[in-house]
């Protein structure tokens, strides 16, 4: 029979253990996480605005300063003219987890669609770059619904929008081209925000500042749609993995900390 000192020595050995395992794995964890953004310029990003090719930066649309990657137009010379951009990074990703900060600033450029009010997106599983038309406004892909409101409007932010494809929402396939969150949240300053989303085997979840908004499954490219059907390999239309970009819609955003897990 082992003493009660021979009994109180194993159980703190046993403690240390487990604490130690914890630190080990939070250690890991946290080295999983990659940042895509360095803070001070577009490397490994390529500019894709409607009318000019795939790397033509038209009108400094984005730039970095300050530590912070932003989207403005006011260097565009004759208004918006629906230059609707999209800003990729150079990696296809398939299953992960990725975290932006984001906020709205300044006021809708002069030209822009009446709905570009505060109106952006973080696109995901994105066709490749190379396959963007050379005036294709609107990339076949998956969006984050980036929205902001004022005193008078309020619209949440955090929905799914699909392009070219179609989703399923509690088994049922999308009706609509955007679906709202099931939680709304909404704002209306100039706050910075963060925005997850969490892809894993087709399972797809959006968060708001760390809180499930929506959740969609089961990807697939729309065969009737010219773009999508271009996309569909020997008849399968899943969609698996693709690329993620910043959407450009008319409205100035800021970004930092765009952080990515893979699994």
């Amino acid at each position: 029979m082992k003493s009660p000192l021979w009994v109180f020595i194993i159980f703190l050995f046993v403690l240390q253990s487990c604490d130690s395992n914890k630190i080990s794995r939070g250690k890991k964890d946290s080295k999983r996480w990659v940042s895509l953004f360095n803070g001070k310029d577009l490397d490994n990003w390529i500019p894709k605005i409607a009318g000019y090719k795939a790397g033509i930066n038209y009108g400094n649309t984005f730039r970095v300063a300050h530590g912070k990657l932003s989207i403005r137009y006011n260097e565009y010379d004759s208004g918006f003219k629906k230059k609707f951009g999209a800003l990729y990074y150079n990696k296809k990703f398939t299953n992960f987890r990725l975290r932006v900060q984001y906020r709205f600033v300044g006021e809708t450029v002069e030209g822009g669609p009446p709905w570009g009010y505060k109106d952006g997106g973080i696109q995901y599983y994105c066709q490749p770059p190379e396959t963007v038309g050379l005036n294709q406004p609107f990339l076949v892909c998956l969006e984050y619904h980036l929205l902001g409101g004022n005193n008078k409007l309020q619209r949440p932010t955090g929905g799914v929008c699909a392009s070219g494809m179609y989703i399923q929402i509690n088994r049922k396939r999308n009706t609509s081209y955007c679906t709202e969150p099931f939680v709304e949240k909404n704002f209306k300053r100039s706050q910075w925000i963060v925005a997850e989303i969490d892809v894993n085997n087709g399972k797809i979840t959006h968060f708001v500042n760390g809180k499930e908004v929506i959740h969609f499954e089961n990807p697939r490219f729309i065969s009737a749609n010219a773009l999508a059907r271009k996309l569909v390999i020997n008849g399968d239309d899943v969609v698996r993995n693709g690329y993620i970009s910043l959407q450009s819609n008319s409205h100035p955003i800021d970004f930092k900390k765009i952080e990515i897990m893979e699994y």
